[in-house]
């Protein structure tokens, strides 16, 4: 299964939203599967969370996958409150994903 991982710095917001979102599609339309580093990730606002939708949604369109690692406890919480956890296949370390990913 191929993969690339996409690396999200300290913050996931309307700053860098679009970045981020253009780096992964950048991924997507290569035809891998996106593996999100979300270690370095401790706040994520509303602009985020519906990038990673995005990408999700864009990702199952294509027949890929995207999983996210790392998912820290301050951005895990908002993704629980908000219901957003169970749209993401996630993985506490890159050893674990990796595993799934070599399936």
């Amino acid at each position: 299964m191929d993969f690339e991982v996409y690396q999200i710095g300290e913050q996931l917001d309307s700053f860098n939203s679009q970045e981020v979102q253009d780096g992964i599609k950048a991924i997507m339309d290569k035809g891998s599967n996106v593996v999100i580093d979300m270690t370095a990730c401790d706040y994520i606002s509303s602009t985020g969370l519906r990038v990673l939708l995005y990408s999700k949604k864009v990702t199952a369109a294509k027949g890929l996958n995207l999983y996210l690692v790392g998912v820290r406890d301050k951005v895990k919480d908002v993704m629980e409150v908000t219901g957003f956890n169970t749209f993401f296949e996630s993985f506490s370390t890159m050893e674990e994903c990796m595993e799934k990913v070599k399936e």
